[in-house]
């Protein structure tokens, strides 16, 4: 009682004699009280706030853990009191025997009259039965609970539709309230940090049904199938997951530099690898050269004076349920999109020229809805070949000499050529590193159109990486063929995986979201300052998950799979963290300990 009389006196709650009451002394009490308060039949009125107080009344015969998280989790302002008062043994004992002997006896006179047995009664006979022993074996012990909301709002109509919400959350489980009629000003009390229940509304549940009541509970990311990412910092248990499991398999990591987002990358990648899995990636600074040749992958290093070369004209064959019209129509508005951004933009009017040119220029390859789709690979045109169409175009000179630095210029070597690789290893890495860094962005496209050819043309369960992303979120129309593939990737059994650093750039973009939204698996590592407000808007995050990756080791942050998610730390064998590590300390040891052999 010590510290409920302090708050009395702090507040000026005691009691006081007139002789102690002094006219025009500003007492503590003063100051933090509202001007007014009105107590209704349904509700209370703070100055211009409103609340309500609910109780509840009935529980379904079996409830699961955790069922008030999805309350508790409401984007409302409310207020939640649970009051768990111990029953005495040995009277619960005395009003179970009791109301056994009353079922028996109503089950015995059913049989004897004959009726239909009533599976209700030897239900709660049995559930009797076996409360009863366990009460007596002290393996249970039986409380009174009273669980009590109080929520509030700016006017009486928030107040119903957030009592709607509330009734809808609870029904959808059995579980039934009512406002504390002529009682609000108790509920209130009841669900302010008191300690006093005033409703005096229970429920008699024993231990078991009971500890389902508390609500934070962390969720258990363990499978019989798919690859461990790391440690469920929550409760210690493996977060062992597959992500074709999933709605999707597509994944986003975000986390700033030296976060630990390319470790992670390389240890799914690798640890998919073992499951079967074909991993293709693009690479920007060739941190995956070391992995690829760890697992006899193939890695492609491009380059304006590579021997590697994709060209850009390369056309997917139609799939089983697509029409040639569809493939060669997509085909054009992605490379459309490609030469806007390797010209520097283009005006309407340019914009139908090249439009026309594209499709002629197939054309004049007998790359049309007519022709056969098996002998098109043989015919791919070159960018040369769409400078030859345009010359014989009026009013697309300003474009033939934009277009000349790929056609004959320094960048011909890599854009005018036929492609003169495959995709047969299991891991492929295409390493742009060595590559002008005005000149990423068009190849990041181009690898990218020439992977989701070879995705489309059969369906096969693989993993494509695109390591920092926000490469292609510069422009329109690169961030809308990265949402296009993430959105079509699930029909071809595909998971796309995108990294980025640069939060704040990928989120801005029109895409940003949307691709977020169609990715099934986040990881979120370390971040900065100046984006975790926009992170935690997003992913709707709590303060103390806020925390977490603010103030995160390396490794650390926020595991979701679908709608579940966890605190994780990823960790990695020692033979694994060979392979995959990115420290330059350790990579300097590594290159010390082979020289020493």
């Amino acid at each position: 009682m010590g510290l409920l009389e302090d708050f009395k006196k702090l507040a000026g709650m005691e009691k006081k004699s007139p002789e102690k009451e002094k006219a025009g002394v500003l007492k503590l009490v003063d100051v933090i009280a509202p001007s007014s308060i009105q107590e209704l039949q349904g509700q209370i009125k703070i100055e211009e706030k409103f609340s309500r107080s609910f109780f509840v009344f009935s529980y379904p015969h079996y409830i699961t853990a955790g069922w008030v998280s999805p309350v508790i989790n409401l984007n409302v302002q409310l207020d939640i009191s649970f009051f768990i008062h111990p029953a005495n043994t040995e009277d619960v004992l005395k009003k179970l025997r009791k109301r056994l002997t009353e079922v028996q006896a109503e089950i015995m006179d059913n049989e004897e009259k004959g009726l239909v047995r009533n599976p209700v009664l030897e239900t709660a006979y049995r559930d009797m039965e076996e409360l009863r022993d366990r009460l007596q074996s002290a393996q249970e012990r039986m409380f009174y609970f009273g669980l009590y909301v109080t929520v509030y709002g700016d006017s009486e109509k928030e107040l119903e539709e957030t009592e709607n919400i509330l009734r809808s959350i609870f029904e959808a489980k059995v579980i039934y309230i009512r406002p504390a009629l002529f009682q609000q000003a108790s509920g209130f009390t009841s669900t302010s940090p008191y300690g006093m229940d005033l409703l005096q509304t229970h429920t008699p549940l024993n231990t078991e049904p009971l500890s389902s009541i508390f609500p934070f509970i962390s969720f258990d990311l363990t499978s019989s199938d798919g690859i461990l990412y790391g440690i469920n910092k929550h409760n210690r248990s493996l977060v062992l997951f597959d992500r074709f499991t999933l709605e999707n398999a597509n994944a986003v990591v975000f986390g700033t530099s030296g976060a630990g987002k390319s470790y992670l990358v390389k240890l799914d990648v690798l640890r998919s690898l073992m499951t079967g899995v074909d991993v293709i990636i693009v690479d920007p600074e060739n941190e995956y050269k070391t992995l690829s040749e760890s697992v006899d992958g193939s890695f492609y290093s491009i380059s304006l004076g590579s021997t590697h070369q994709i060209n850009p004209f390369d056309v997917p064959i139609p799939g089983e349920d697509e029409t040639a019209e569809e493939v060669l129509r997509t085909n054009t508005i992605n490379l459309v999109g490609l030469l806007r951004i390797m010209l520097g933009g283009l005006s309407p009017e340019e914009d139908a020229l090249i439009d026309q040119a594209v499709t002629e220029t197939y054309a004049a390859r007998d790359i049309t809805p007519e022709s056969d789709p098996n002998t098109w690979e043989e015919k791919v045109p070159l960018l040369s070949d769409l400078e030859q169409v345009l010359e014989s175009m009026e009013g697309t000179r300003p474009l033939i000499l934009r277009l000349r630095r790929f056609t004959r210029g320094t960048y011909s070597n890599f854009f005018n050529k036929h492609t003169n690789i495959s995709v047969t290893s299991k891991l492929t890495v295409f390493g742009i590193r060595d590559l002008e860094e005005e000149m990423r962005p068009i190849a990041m496209f181009i690898i990218m159109r020439y992977i989701w050819k070879i995705i489309t043309s059969s369906a096969k369960k693989r993993l494509f990486v695109i390591d920092e992303a926000w490469w292609m979120m510069q422009n329109e129309d690169g961030a809308s063929f990265l949402f296009g593939l993430v959105k079509r990737a699930r029909k071809y059994w595909l998971g796309v995986t995108t990294i980025t650093q640069d939060v704040s750039d990928f989120m801005q973009s029109n895409y940003g979201k949307p691709i977020v939204t169609n990715s099934a698996l986040k990881i979120l590592l370390k971040q900065s300052s100046a984006v975790i407000d926009m992170i935690q808007q997003v992913f709707n995050l709590t303060e103390e998950e806020k925390f977490i990756l603010l103030e995160g080791e390396v490794g650390e942050g926020i595991f979701f799979a679908g709608q579940k998610h966890v605190a994780i730390k990823i960790t990695a064998s020692y033979t694994e963290d060979q392979i995959i590590t990115s420290s330059p300390e350790e990579i300097e040891k590594m290159k010390k300990s082979k020289a020493k052999f």
